[in-house]
């Protein structure tokens, strides 16, 4: 169809002519409402960014002179994160004489790195920069990975407790019809003495 004549069809149809193909030959054209098409096209670009994870970068710091309790604690927050979906930068800062001390931080970052390592893959190796130490590490899981495995622990708990709570109605319902049982026997116990008597 020629150019005149598809225009001529849009406005009679009160719509716009929208070239779809330049390159093609001969270039393809689309009779259609332009403005309600862009307003659809943003639609779908708002409703895809709500559907998308921010991954953040959280910062855990360490001292070289960290006490286990405090190592724990911090080593328990930087999970916590990961478990999230975050990533963590765990950093060592170095203060005056600290500086010749380097190593100590290096073994502290070494160390939180093998006891997170299940959880964890490390993006940078400890590395330093001035006066402070980091490294990163990322969630080994992806967050749709993770929430399966939640509700597959969720399902399994239900199941134990379910199974759980069965076994505790069997109890109470088990002994009852025993008890029913025995004065039943008893009952035929003396029928058959009641006939020897006779």
């Amino acid at each position: 169809m020629p150019p005149f004549e598809a225009l001529k069809l849009a406005k009679s149809k009160n719509l716009d002519l929208v070239e779809i193909s330049p390159t093609a030959q001969p270039p393809v054209c689309r009779i259609m409402d332009y403005g309600k098409y862009l307003y659809q096209q943003e639609k779908k670009e708002r409703e895809a960014k709500k559907h998308q994870k921010t991954i953040t970068v959280k910062e855990v710091k360490f001292r070289i002179n960290v006490d286990d309790h405090d190592y724990e604690t911090k080593k328990n927050h930087v999970l916590r994160f990961l478990d999230g979906g975050d990533k963590v930068k765990a950093t060592i800062f170095f203060r005056g004489r600290e500086m010749t001390r380097t190593g100590l931080g290096r073994q502290i970052l070494e160390r939180l790195i093998k006891d997170v390592e299940p959880f964890s893959i490390v993006e940078f190796r400890p590395r330093q920069e001035g006066n402070t130490l980091h490294a990163i590490l990322a969630p080994k899981k992806t967050a749709a990975e993770r929430e399966k495995e939640r509700e597959k622990e969720a399902k399994a708990k239900a199941k134990l407790e379910k199974k759980l709570a069965q076994e505790k109605d069997k109890d109470k319902a088990g002994p009852e019809p025993e008890k029913e049982k025995q004065p039943a026997a008893a009952a035929h116990e003396e029928v058959p003495a009641a006939v020897s008597h006779s």
